[in-house]
């Protein structure tokens, strides 16, 4: 819980989330004790939805088409902005919540019925947006698509992590399944009628790797093995390897990945084999919004979280926010929680700790307070679209 003496406003802010700490955490866990894949995160979004309408939230499920995307939106006094507060509740197979939505949803729900509780009048509307498929299903993308963000004003979300930043960037990103495609045979008895699929998947995978030292150094490609055949006495007829690729923008994106799949299907000819590759959605670049940042930092100073610089160099990831980001004014803030690294067995014993909740709950504290300015301030409003606007302007020139 967090006690600080802010402003009378703030504070009431505080006692309210403070009033629901206790169930707050126990939807966190129980939505880690039960990990759902991407796109299956019925559980999730049942627990979620439940609490919200249960505190006063119009709820509508199955929103653009994703049986596992929901809205569910309070509006205090009329004429105020549209804060969009985004959740995401997916996890990573094997590893379960290695990224900590478990918290990143909650979180969201949290500072929503916050709002609703320190102030049923407050001018606006407060739109929690459960956001399905963030581990490379892309379910933002969809919702994008579908024109869900249209009319936010502010989009906002907050990330666990091992350190505490307002700034940091996403790369962009398209993952990829490449087939191959050979000939079955003896591989003893007649190897020689057999074209190796397997040879046509290690031969790209050489070739790409070659690839890396002409690629500047943002650029990030890696990928497994899903298929190496099916026994090793036969020839292998088919294998299938999927790749991620990352570059700093989408621009720069589309020319690597020309490079990547093109020397991938030389290399699967050179064997005989050839090469198909199933695209998915890029995700975008990080566009975030300094003076929303800026007022986000402020608050999360005044209950004493520590802010830091985001890494110079390298230390980015990609994420569906980036989407999201061309669309409308969007951050996507991260608490530290621990001293683990995502998507690690020991991350996801850190998004079940104590220090996961403490997160968890200066998160909901940073978005409360934040969407209170934002509602109430109408010159700090302002100046975050103004800066939207104008990045959309130049944007478009381009």
């Amino acid at each position: 819980m967090i006690t600080e003496n802010i402003s009378v406003e703030k504070d009431k802010l505080l006692v309210a989330l403070n009033n629901h700490d206790n169930a707050l955490r126990d939807l966190a866990l129980k939505i880690h004790a039960h990990p759902e894949l991407s796109f299956n995160e019925q559980k999730a979004v049942g627990w979620l939805t439940s609490y919200l309408q249960k505190e006063g939230f119009k709820v509508n499920q199955g929103v653009a088409g994703l049986e596992t995307a929901f809205t569910a939106e309070w509006e205090g006094a009329p004429g105020g902005p549209i804060i969009g507060i985004l959740a995401e509740y997916d996890a990573l197979p094997t590893l379960g919540h290695a990224c900590g939505h478990n918290l990143i949803g909650t979180a969201a729900v949290g500072a929503a019925v916050a709002l609703k509780e320190a102030f049923p009048a407050l001018p606006g509307k407060i739109r929690v947006i459960g956001t399905p498929a963030e581990e490379g299903g892309g379910g933002k993308i969809y919702m994008c698509d579908a024109g869900v963000f249209d009319d936010l004003d502010v989009a906002m979300m907050v990330h666990p992590k091992n350190s505490s930043m307002v700034l940091r960037g996403g790369l962009a990103c398209v993952s990829a399944k490449l087939k191959f495609f050979g000939k079955e045979s003896h591989a003893a008895s007649a190897p020689e009628k057999g074209i190796s699929a397997l040879d046509a998947m290690l031969n790209s995978y050489s070739a790409i790797n070659s690839l890396r030292q002409f690629f500047t150094d943002d650029v990030r490609i890696h990928g497994i093995v899903t298929h190496g055949g099916d026994a090793a006495n036969i020839v292998p007829g088919y294998c299938e390897a999927e790749f991620i690729i990352r570059a700093s923008t989408r621009k720069q994106l589309l020319e690597v990945k020309s490079k990547v799949f093109e020397s991938a299907r030389q290399a699967s000819r050179a064997v005989g084999a050839e090469c198909e590759i199933d695209e998915g959605l890029v995700y975008a670049e990080r566009n975030n919004n300094k003076a929303l940042a800026h007022l986000f930092q402020a608050n999360w100073e005044t209950i004493g979280v520590e802010v830091v610089e985001p890494p110079k160099v390298g230390g980015i990831g990609s994420s569906d926010i980036g989407n999201v980001g061309q669309v409308t004014a969007t951050i996507h803030p991260y608490i530290k929680i621990g001293e683990s690294i995502n998507h690690t067995f020991e991350f996801t014993d850190e998004t079940k700790s104590e220090g996961g909740m403490i997160g968890m709950h200066q998160a909901a504290a940073g978005l409360a307070m934040t969407a209170y300015d934002l509602c109430t301030d109408a010159e700090a409003l302002k100046n975050v679209r103004n800066e939207f606007e104008n990045w959309k302007k130049e944007n478009d020139k381009q």
